[in-house]
């Protein structure tokens, strides 16, 4: 997945993905230890997947507590 293709979708989407992709980290990381995982990459594809929507869900979370304290630092 690109970063403009998440950056896209909503934040309840995201927050959705974010537990599938955890979800597939640990099944896969599992996979591994037990020699059932063909597609070792397939761990880190994974990784960066949800690295990326938590720095998405990470930003838009900044942003909104941002505005929060520009406006608190006004009145």
């Amino acid at each position: 997945m690109k970063a403009k293709d998440l950056r896209e979708r909503t934040t309840e989407h995201l927050v959705e993905l974010e537990r599938t992709l955890a979800g597939e980290v640990f099944q896969s990381r599992f996979k591994n230890f037990t020699n059932r995982l063909n597609d070792t990459a397939s761990i880190r594809k994974a990784r960066r997947d949800l690295a990326r929507v938590k720095t998405i869900l990470t930003e838009r979370a900044g942003i909104s507590e941002g505005q929060t304290q520009a406006a608190e630092d006004k009145a």
